[in-house]
């Protein structure tokens, strides 16, 4: 456990934790909702134990480097969870944290899977939120995230919306927004030797293919996947074809 254990408490539960075998855990990017790993936590409950923890978006130190911040609690979720080797699957900011785990902690990863995931180039979802009182403009921001605009519930547009009404989740995300722009992995990516799978969505907007094509060739022992019609969120936007990919590849 690192020095900063009690920087940020450790949820007494996390918002997931069903079936047995090995564990797999999810983690969300900037807004949980956006993020939604629902679809893919019940697919493999059969086989695996699926863990969701909360990330602590919202209360990180301000005094330190806020990825770290976050990477510490990942760390020290796993230990308080009592996991050996695990497989860390991330979407957007997720993906970044998961990365700096496995880099920092590579005994403990078993595989990677990333989607969409910030760390080398991003157009930032929560760069800036010029006119957080204009439902309609969070709307178009949330509906950009995806290729497919059935996806966007009344439901998700409402959480976002009511995020970030609070000026102080505001200024969370758009801070963790640029520490992620700031933060390049480019450098530590060919150190990472953990399997990794990159699926990603061929219309995203917010990392772009040629951002999964990057990550590819720095990542030594990488695979990529795109899906067609799909944006920043595939586990969302074609769960069954993400899941089959995600089957095969933790089958390997």
């Amino acid at each position: 456990m690192t020095e900063n254990v009690n920087a940020i408490e450790l949820p007494k539960v996390p918002l997931f934790d069903v079936g047995e075998g090995e564990p797999i855990i999810l983690l969300h990017g900037l807004f949980g909702n956006l993020s939604n790993w629902g679809q893919v936590a019940f697919e493999f409950t059969a086989t695996h134990r699926v863990l969701i923890p909360r990330l602590p978006l919202y209360s990180t130190p301000l005094t330190r480097e806020r990825l770290d911040s976050l990477v510490d609690y990942v760390e020290n979720f796993i230990e308080a969870m009592g996991l050996e080797r695990v497989t860390l699957m991330g979407n957007s900011l997720g993906g970044h944290i998961a990365l700096l785990y496995a880099w920092r902690h590579p005994e403990k990863v078993k595989k990677l899977v990333l989607a969409g995931s910030s760390g080398l180039t991003e157009n930032s979802f929560g760069g800036t939120f010029p006119r957080v009182k204009d439902y309609a403009y969070i709307r178009e921001r949330v509906e950009n995230t995806f290729y497919k605009r059935d996806v966007v519930t009344k439901q998700l547009v409402d959480e976002v919306y009511e995020t970030v009404q609070n000026r102080t989740r505001t200024l969370s995300i758009i801070g963790l927004a640029r520490a992620a722009q700031r933060h390049n992995v480019a450098d530590m990516l060919r150190e990472i030797n953990t399997p990794t799978l990159l699926i990603w969505g061929r219309q995203d907007t917010i990392t772009p293919p040629e951002v999964a094509l990057e990550f590819h060739d720095l990542l030594p022992r990488s695979q990529v996947i795109f899906l067609d019609q799909c944006g920043h969120v595939p586990m969302m936007e074609h769960p069954k074809l993400f899941n089959q990919h995600v089957r095969i590849f933790l089958e390997q």
